[in-house]
């Protein structure tokens, strides 16, 4: 049970780290875990959001699955994909 509130911290703290937009974790190819930063406001706004997904893969992360199981990468892909 503690299996995916590791991987939760994991993908919220590489995204903390490495200042992107959005972090995803693929486990399975029928399932993600993303976690999005809000939109930051103002400079000398102290505070940052997250929005944590659980679930199913959007279309452009289906794309990746499919080139992944292609060429027989295993999962849950160690990797986390971020985008800036």
């Amino acid at each position: 049970m503690s299996e995916p509130y590791s991987n939760v911290g994991k993908v919220v703290g590489t995204l903390l780290r490495t200042g992107a937009y959005r972090a995803t974790k693929y486990m399975s190819p029928k399932s993600v875990i993303k976690a999005t930063r809000r939109h930051k406001g103002e400079r000398r706004a102290s505070r940052t959001e997250f929005v944590v997904t659980l679930g199913s893969p959007n279309y452009q992360e289906h794309k990746f699955i499919k080139q992944c199981l292609k060429v027989e990468e295993p999962f849950p892909i160690k990797k986390i994909q971020l985008k800036f």
